[in-house]
C-alpha cells in the first residue's frame, strides 16, 4: 500500500482492510476508505471473502447498481454451490451500504457507451483467433501463463469441431501439431518459454520438412521456472533462434488482445504460403489480463487463404490419376524448385501424388540427401529455394508506422504488449510540456530494418522501453540495422510498466542523469 499511496492524486480513493493495515502518508486531495472486513463479513473465515467487501465499496464510490454486482457475483461463483453465492452477496452488500453510510462517492457517474462490451483475457482472444483462422487441431501441455488457451480450447473444441489434446510433454505436442499441420489441416499449440525450448526441435523439422504450424509462446519472468505468476519480455532471442540452421520462420509479437486476435489469421495465411512455422509471442501482461472489446470488432470470419495447396486428385495414366512421384518416374516433386521458392504442396494420401517427407535435406522429389547421398549442387539450391520463397510473401506484412508528431523530441521505441502503456506515457509527458511520437514494434521477422531505420535516423532522441534486462530488442534492432539508441528504460522484476515509470525514465534521461533507466529501486525495502 505505501509503494502506491505516493501515486494517489487528487480526488482518489484507497479502499483497505482496518483490520489489519495501517497507512501511511497521503497526498493531498486523497481519500482513505477503511473497511472494518471483520465486522462487515460477520467474522467469515474465508479470507477472500474481503475481496467481495471491496467490490461492494467501489460499486458504491462509483454509483452504480448493486444488482450489477449481484448478478455477476451469481454468474461467477454459481459452479461452488449456492452457499458460496449468498456468502459473497451477502458481504458484497454489507461492503455496498457501509460505503453508501461511510464515504464520499465519486462526483462524477461511470461513463456508459453506447452498448456493452465484452470481456476476455489475452489467451481467451488467441483460442478465438485460432478459430476463426480455421484451426482444426489444438494440442498443449498445460504451462502458465499459455493454459487459458488450452482451457478454451477444451471448453468450446467439440462445438468447433475442433480437435483438442492435452500432450504428456511439451516435445510430443510439438510433434503432434506438425504432424498435424502435414495432413493438411491448420494446427496450433502454445506454451511458455519452458516448454518452447522442448518445442525447438519440432519447430526445425516443420522448417525443413516446409509445414506451416503455429507455435505461441507465453513469456513469464525466466530463465528456467523462473517467475511463473509474472510477465516479462525475456524470450525474444529465444524465438529468433529457436532450433538449429537456417530456416524461415515467422514471429510477430500483437500488441493487445483484439491484435493478437486479428494477427493469429493472418499469421495461418503467410505461413500456409510460404510453408513454414510461425511464431506468435505474447506475454503474461496480455494473456492473463482482462480487457474489454467491442464485439463488433470481433470478426470470427477472416478471409482464408491456403497458399498453393493441392487438395484434388490429379489427372494421369494410371487409372485417371498421375504417376507416383519417384526419382525416375518423373512424377509429383514435393519440394520443386520453383522462381518463387514456393512448391505446390499436396494433402498426404492424396490420389496421385505420392512423396516422402524426413528431416534430412531432400531432393525435389523428397528423396534424402544424407550420408550416403550428398549433393553439395542440390542442398544449395534447395537452401535458396527455402529463402527464396520466403522473400515474396514477407512482403505482404505492413511495415510499422511512426504515431504522433514527426518532429517530437523523443521517439520511444517498443515492441508487443509495451504499446499501451507507452501510449499513455506520451500523453503525461505531452501534458508536462515534451512532444513525444511512438513508433510501435510488431513483426520482428520479417522485420523491416530499412523503414525502421529511416524513421529512427530522423528523430531527435530515442528511447527504446522493454520488459527485459538485457535490452533484448535494443540488441536486435542493432543488429538489423546498425541503428543505436540513445537511451534505455528497462524492467525486468516481474512486474509491467505503469505510466509513471515511463514518464519517471524519459525526465530522467531528458535531464541527463542516465541512459538505462531501471524503475524498480522503489520496490527495495
Amino acid at each position: 500500500m505505501n509503494r502506491h499511496l505516493e501515486h494517489m492524486g487528487p480526488g482518489s480513493r484507497v479502499i483497505y482492510n482496518s483490520n489489519t493495515i495501517k497507512p501511511g502518508e497521503t497526498q493531498d486531495g486523497a481519500s482513505l476508505c477503511p473497511m472494518p472486513v471483520v465486522e462487515l463479513t460477520d467474522g467469515s473465515k474465508n479470507k477472500l471473502v474481503q475481496n467481495t467487501v471491496a467490490l461492494g465499496v467501489i460499486m458504491s464510490l462509483l454509483g452504480l447498481e448493486f444488482e450489477v454486482l449481484e448478478e455477476a457475483l451469481t454468474l461467477q461463483l454459481s459452479r461452488k454451490g449456492q452457499a458460496v453465492v449468498d456468502e459473497n452477496v451477502s458481504v458484497a452488500r454489507a461492503g455496498y451500504q457501509f460505503a453508501g453510510d461511510n464515504f464520499e462517492p465519486y462526483p462524477f457517474s461511470v461513463p456508459r457507451g453506447p452498448k456493452p462490451l465484452a470481456v476476455w483475457t489475452g489467451n481467451d482472444a488467441l483460442a478465438m483467433g485460432g478459430a476463426a483462422s480455421g484451426v482444426k487441431f489444438y494440442c498443449a501441455y498445460p504451462m502458465s501463463p499459455s493454459s487459458g488457451v488450452l482451457h478454451w480450447m477444451a471448453k468450446n473444441g467439440r462445438d468447433l469441431d475442433i480437435m483438442v489434446r492435452q500432450g504428456e510433454s511439451e516435445i510430443a505436442v510439438a510433434n503432434m501439431v506438425v504432424g498435424a499441420a502435414h495432413t493438411g489441416v491448420r494446427a496450433m499449440c502454445a506454451t511458455s518459454g519452458g516448454g518452447f525450448a522442448l518445442m525447438t526441435e519440432a519447430l526445425g523439422m516443420a522448417g525443413m520438412l516446409e509445414v506451416p504450424a503455429v507455435f505461441i509462446n507465453v513469456m513469464r519472468a525466466g530463465p528456467s521456472t523462473g517467475v511463473p505468476t509474472k510477465t516479462e519480455q525475456g524470450d525474444l532471442w529465444q524465438v529468433l533462434g529457436a532450433s538449429q540452421g537456417d530456416f524461415e520462420r515467422f514471429i510477430v509479437a500483437p500488441k493487445n488482445p483484439l491484435d493478437a486476435f486479428n494477427t493469429l489469421p493472418e499469421l495461418f495465411n503467410l505461413t500456409d504460403k510460404a510453408q513454414c512455422p510461425g511464431i506468435l509471442i505474447s506475454d503474461l501482461l496480455i494473456s492473463e489480463g482482462t480487457f474489454s472489446v467491442d464485439p463488433d470488432a470481433i470478426d470470427m470470419h477472416p478471409a482464408i487463404d491456403r497458399g498453393e495447396l493441392i487438395n484434388e486428385p490429379a489427372p494421369g495414366k494410371n487409372g485417371g490419376l498421375a504417376d507416383p512421384g519417384t526419382r525416375e518416374g518423373g512424377g509429383y516433386k514435393r519440394y520443386e524448385i520453383t522462381e518463387s521458392g514456393i512448391s505446390p504442396r499436396a494433402i498426404p494420401g492424396l490420389a496421385g501424388y505420392v512423396h516422402v517427407v524426413a528431416t534430412d535435406e531432400q531432393d525435389e522429389d523428397g528423396v534424402l540427401i544424407s550420408d550416403e547421398f550428398t549433393n553439395p549442387h542440390k542442398r544449395r539450391s534447395m537452401v535458396e529455394k527455402r529463402a527464396r520463397k520466403f522473400v515474396g510473401v514477407a512482403s505482404e506484412v505492413a511495415p510499422p508506422v511512426l504515431e504522433g508528431p514527426e518532429d517530437a523530441e523523443i521517439t520511444l521505441v517498443g515492441w508487443g504488449s509495451t504499446h499501451g502503456v507507452i501510449k499513455e506515457a506520451a500523453e503525461q509527458l505531452g501534458a508536462r510540456g515534451i512532444t513525444v511520437n511512438r513508433l510501435a514494434i510488431k513483426w520482428i521477422v520479417p522485420f523491416h530494418g530499412d523503414v525502421v531505420g529511416d524513421i529512427l535516423e530522423k528523430a531527435e532522441k530515442v528511447i527504446i522501453v522493454e520488459n527485459n534486462h538485457s535490452g533484448q530488442f535494443a540488441r536486435y534492432l542493432r543488429s538489423e540495422t546498425g541503428f543505436k539508441a540513445d537511451g534505455h528504460i528497462r524492467k525486468y522484476d516481474g512486474e509491467p510498466f505503469m505510466p509513471h515509470h515511463i514518464v519517471d525514465g524519459v525526465l530522467e534521461q531528458v535531464a541527463g542523469k542516465t541512459d538505462v533507466f531501471v524503475p524498480y529501486q522503489e520496490y527495495v525495502v
